[in-house]
């Protein structure tokens, strides 16, 4: 091991160095993992109980010793069963990271690329301006490298083809399958009504509603691409790894989803404005 230097009867070395800086990042994630939800404060009141049995024991009160250590006993158990959705988010995080969850990974197989080349855009964006115009609200979620099963089976298996005509028909006020969203993997409508995950963000504006949390919430845990469309003001907005593009024309709707769908550097300038970007933290 490389010595480095010593405090007193310490000797740090290298490798404490890297044990120390990967415990602070861990610690960091779990923090901002944590930021902003009840699970917080249940996290710091275990601490708190832990701290207190280390003072007891310290102190040498055995009967509430022992209480407490029967308490700490099943503490791994109890925050498994308390903190599962933040796991379960925490261990989404980790997996949206490797480079096995990378798309151009799996792009580079032959049936993945023709499966990929297969999906038109137009009936999303001719749908997205049909419903835009009639202040129907949509959510609309495109797969990449996970086929979102779990989220898919929240909802109504439709596996069905796309059509601007099918789309419409799903998010209009009057159908059984408007509220929630549409999940499309492959070339083929997979679900409907499905729930997605509700983003805990706190800097997310009150302009948006809960659609656009919903798709922010889904986009920080996995590569999706969502549409958006308000059903208050109508506007089409695409939600990719937590970040808004809002009041999007159809042609930078068609150009965004080129960009976040086949990864196409599609540069081409519009005579509108720049649309908005709203960028919520992980």
């Amino acid at each position: 091991m490389i010595f480095l230097f010593s405090i007193g009867f310490l000797e740090i070395e290298m490798l404490d160095i890297i044990d120390i800086l990967l415990v602070t990042v861990l610690l960091y994630q779990l923090y901002k993992l944590l930021t902003g939800s009840v699970a917080l404060k249940i996290f710091l009141g275990l601490l708190s109980i832990y701290l207190l049995y280390l003072v007891v024991r310290a102190a040498g009160m055995e009967l509430l010793s022992i209480i407490l250590g029967q308490f700490m006993g099943v503490g791994v158990l109890a925050a498994i069963i308390l903190f599962q959705p933040e796991i379960r988010r925490f261990l989404l995080l980790i997996g949206k990271t490797t480079a096995f969850n990378n798309d151009r990974f799996f792009r580079s197989f032959p049936w993945r690329r023709e499966q990929t080349d297969k999906l038109s855009l137009t009936p999303f964006i001719e749908a997205a301006k049909s419903l835009a115009g009639k202040n129907t609200g949509a959510l609309i979620v495109f797969t990449k490298s996970s086929e979102l099963k779990y989220y898919a089976e929240s909802g109504d298996l439709i596996d069905a083809v796309i059509s601007k005509r099918l789309l419409v028909s799903i998010f209009n006020k009057n159908s059984p399958l408007h509220d929630g969203a549409v999940i499309i993997s492959g070339n083929r409508i997979k679900a409907a009504r499905c729930i997605l995950p509700v983003s805990e963000n706190q800097e997310i504006p009150a302009s948006m509603g809960l659609r656009h949390r919903a798709a922010i919430g889904l986009t920080e845990i996995t590569d999706s691409v969502v549409l958006v469309v308000s059903e208050e003001t109508g506007q089409i907005a695409l939600v990719r790894n937590g970040e808004v593009y809002r009041n999007l024309s159809s042609s930078d709707l068609r150009v965004k989803l080129n960009q976040f769908l086949f990864d196409t550097d599609q540069r081409t300038s519009t005579a509108t404005a720049a649309p908005e970007k709203s960028v919520s933290a992980a």
